[in-house]
This record gives C-alpha cells, structure tokens and sequence, in this order.
C-alpha cells in the first residue's frame, strides 16, 4: 500500500498541491485514509492539517456506496464483460463479512477502524450495504471507525514512520 501510496503522491503531486494530493489519496479504494496519512507524513503536511483532509476524502465515497452500489452492482451484471467482476468484488467482500454479520454495529466499527489488509472504508461500506444494514446504523460506524483508524494511522504515519525518517 505505502509504494501505490507513494507513486499516486509523484505523479499527482506534480499537478496540483499535496493537499489535493493527500484528499485524493483519502478517497482512493484500499489507500484511504490510511495512504492519506502516510503520504502526509512523507510530504511533510502538518498532521493538524494532514488529519481533517483525510477525514473528510475518506468519509466522501460512504454515503454513495451505501445508497447506490447494489443498483450499480444489479446494473453492471448485465453486462457480460462486468459481470465475473462484481460477482468477485461481491464475494470477496462477502468473505470479510463474518464479524460484522455476527456483531453488526461493532463488527462494522472495528472492521473499518483497524488497519488490516483488505479493510476501510470502502469495503466495509460494500458489505454493509450487500447486507442491508440501517443506514444510519452503517454510517455511524464507520464514522467511528474512521476514528480509531485515523488515531491509529497518525501514531504510525507521524510517530513510528516519522522517527524512521528522520
């Protein structure tokens, strides 16, 4: 994740500003506000400035994927070229469902709050909307999730990677 990270700061970074850079990070599927953070450190954004734009770029895709990912989902099946894909995105995400199946709210929390491989945002969204949950269930607990994550990703990104480089 830290090279894509990387490569998606050197060449949007000749572009536009590493604000821009670390909020378009933020909203990229698997980087996230984890990449986000990251790349801050390594660009030397101040994590004051660094943390609500991670915030903000990670929380952006939430409320589209809950609301509209199934119908774009039934819509794309139709169409033979997508169709293996999603039928692959589905079950994967559905593989990573078992804990928020079982403990729904708090499943959901920890699966986007922790920094695993395959976990966020995104993915949390997908299976939160594959299983129905209550919307406003769902965007509560990743709200909450994004904040253990971003706790978690700033003590990494600006203490341990921040020592490391310096």
């Amino acid at each position: 994740m830290e090279s894509l990270a990387v490569w998606f700061a050197n060449t949007l970074g000749k572009y536009v500003s590493r604000e821009i850079v670390i909020f378009i990070i933020s909203m990229i599927p698997i980087l996230e506000l984890r990449g986000g953070l990251i790349v801050s450190s390594l660009l030397n954004v101040s994590i004051l400035k660094a943390i609500p734009i991670c915030i903000i770029g990670n929380i952006i895709p939430i409320p589209f994927i809950l609301l509209f990912i199934k119908q774009i989902f039934k819509w794309l099946k139709k169409v033979s070229f997508f169709k293996k894909i999603i039928e692959k995105l589905e079950a994967r995400a559905m593989g990573k469902s078992d804990s928020i199946k079982r403990y729904e709210f708090w499943g959901l929390v920890l699966f986007v709050g922790i920094p695993l491989p395959g976990t966020g945002a995104w993915t949390g969204s997908l299976i939160a909307a594959l299983l129905e949950i209550d919307f406003k269930k769902a965007i509560l607990a990743e709200l909450l999730g994004i904040a253990i994550a971003t706790i978690i990703m700033s003590i990494f990104s600006y203490g341990l990677l921040g020592a490391l480089i310096s």
